[in-house]
């Protein structure tokens, strides 16, 4: 859902919602809950309508993001034993992300099928890849470019480009795309945006140029 103003804040919302009505559900439903048994039931009812095509509609206004993560900070209090510890440590007792760590994970993977023609080449968004061999950087380094407007700036074949162009050769050059997430995973393993929400990508740092 769009809004007049080319937002998906509308749509993100009732995602929200929806996802909210299903913690009132497991809460009201199974009052004794193992972490694990909670951990699946939150990935199938709740985490599934947070996330489907969130490649699409990824926040990148600070509200929307945190109303966001607020949903699964809800979710995690749900278990008595965990209630009290922050949310950090709710996460890691719970073997889960950040909710932005996730998206933008996902929009590498996304990136990754693009690129290596996992979809029809005609219908998929566009990645340029850039012709400067002089600066650093993987064999599939993407061009950079200047935007005026944060709406094109967080539009996915742009905010893309600076995590996909830290990363290195072993990761980008993976034979599948489980192989891709799985070194993925491995490379990022110690980010602080996997527990941390408010915290940045580290080492995605990429200058752009305007064309």
């Amino acid at each position: 859902m769009l809004d007049s103003d080319l937002s998906f804040s509308d749509h993100i919302q009732s995602k929200i919602n929806k996802a909210y009505s299903m913690i009132g559900i497991i809460n009201r439903n199974f009052k004794w809950l193992s972490i694990s048994s909670f951990v699946l039931l939150y990935k199938c009812m709740v985490r599934s309508h947070l996330e489907y095509c969130n490649s699409v509609w990824a926040p990148y206004r600070k509200m929307d993001i945190e109303d966001l993560e607020k949903v699964q900070r809800r979710a995690t209090k749900i278990l008595p034993a965990l209630k009290k510890l922050p949310y950090e440590e709710r996460l890691k007792k719970c073997g889960l992300t950040t909710l932005k760590f996730r998206r933008l994970r996902g929009d590498m993977i996304e990136a990754y099928k693009i690129i290596t023609a996992k979809y029809d080449n005609t219908i998929a968004p566009k990645l340029m890849l850039s012709h400067n061999k002089n600066t650093r950087g993987n064999n599939y380094k993407l061009e950079t470019f200047r935007t005026r407007y944060d709406l094109r700036k967080y539009f996915f074949t742009n905010r893309v480009i600076g995590a996909w162009n830290s990363l290195p050769n072993h990761v980008i050059m993976a034979c599948s795309v489980n192989n891709f997430k799985s070194r993925l995973d491995q490379f990022w393993k110690e980010q602080d945006m996997c527990l941390d929400y408010k915290a940045d990508l580290t080492g995605a740092g990429d200058r752009c140029i305007k064309v």
